[in-house]
């Protein structure tokens, strides 16, 4: 072979190794193109599955106030943990539990009820939706209260005596 066939020959093996390494980079770059509908279709799924995960909170005083903060949020109601935390210290000193049995609602009937002291009327009035409806509810007391301060006073940071 002359040494002009022997260059040809190499420039065209060259070629021939450059197209199939090209070939090869376009096909791996096109793998994933092609896989796209279905991966992409996983991805989302897999996000939007982390993000939904359901938080869960600590089943006290500082959790049922964190929750109720969350559900308050998703419903436009106002409030801060400092403003929750300072009622719920004066009405109840933080028991779920808490009754009050001797003051004038008590006296006609209908006494006020869990961790921010609510009456019955006024707890099923400002229910919010995706709490229980049990008023000694931890959550669902704080947020019906503060649903009500709300509406009432613009706030519950805005309450600082019995409302």
């Amino acid at each position: 072979m002359s040494a002009n066939s022997q260059n040809r020959h190499a420039r065209t093996s060259r070629l021939a190794r450059r197209l199939a390494v090209a070939g090869t980079g376009a096909a791996v770059l096109a793998l994933p193109l092609i896989g796209a509908t279905s991966a992409s279709a996983a991805t989302p799924a897999a996000a939007t599955t982390a993000t939904t995960a359901a938080t869960t909170y600590p089943d006290n005083l500082d959790g049922w106030i964190r929750e109720s903060l969350d559900i308050m949020a998703q419903h436009g109601i106002p409030g801060s943990y400092e403003g929750i935390h300072r009622n719920i210290m004066r009405e109840s000193s933080g028991n779920p539990l808490a009754i009050n049995n001797w003051d004038i609602n008590a006296i006609n009937g209908t006494p006020s009820k869990g961790l921010l002291q609510v009456i019955d009327p006024t707890f099923q009035a400002y229910h919010v939706p995706g709490t229980s409806w049990d008023p000694y509810d931890p959550v669902a007391n704080i947020t019906a209260a503060c649903n009500y301060a709300a509406d009432r006073y613009g706030s519950m940071d805005n309450v600082f005596g019995a409302y």
